[in-house]
């Protein structure tokens, strides 16, 4: 039975990346506004109603590794190697994503079409609440910490500060360190 079940989960993975892959490529060859669904569908062989089983929306096509994405924030702070603490080990994984950024072309069409864009910077922030959830737990702080909270939402938000700036590593390091030592004058 596992057998079973283990090549179901390959055929739905293969599925599911036949969809983005045929999304992605349709998108940056013609536009992402000039692209139907049903074309998308039809380039991956599937049905419409099968596409809207492992996309919610046309914009989630482009951004489909966002459990993955959620998984790496937390195992981040989970995983954080020893003296590290959880700022830093934020500061590293959002400057690790900065440094394999997707292609010039790839964010070139996100920055394109505001529906797109609004839909990254939405996914992006919805790993909030996880994050939150995670640092409590390594805090030792009650879930529902209100600074735990805001120190998710800062570090999810800076990321496009980060990637925006001219010299990412620098801005990271300005960003994390004021958030290390608190928003005090010196």
């Amino acid at each position: 039975m596992t057998e079973v079940t283990g090549r179901r989960e390959r055929k739905k993975a293969q599925t599911r990346k036949a969809l983005a892959d045929a999304a992605l490529e349709l998108f940056l060859d013609r536009g992402y506004e000039k692209v139907g669904v049903k074309e998308i569908a039809d380039a991956a062989d599937v049905s419409v109603t099968t596409l809207f089983k492992y996309f919610p929306s046309k914009e989630a096509l482009v951004f489909d590794q966002d459990e993955d994405i959620e998984e790496a924030l937390v195992g981040a702070v989970h995983g954080r190697p020893p003296g590290f603490t959880v700022v830093d080990a934020l500061r590293e994984h959002l400057l690790r994503l900065a440094e394999s950024s997707p292609s010039d072309e790839f964010l070139s069409l996100i920055e394109s079409e505001p529906a797109l864009r609004d839909y990254a910077r939405r996914m992006w922030m919805r790993h909030e609440t996880k994050l939150a959830r995670a640092i409590a737990k390594e805090m030792g702080a009650p879930e529902g910490d209100v600074a735990c909270a805001a120190l998710a939402r800062f570090a999810l938000a800076s990321r496009e500060l980060i990637l925006a700036h001219e010299h990412p590593r620098r801005a990271a390091e300005e960003i994390f360190a004021r958030l290390q030592r608190g928003w005090r004058t010196e």
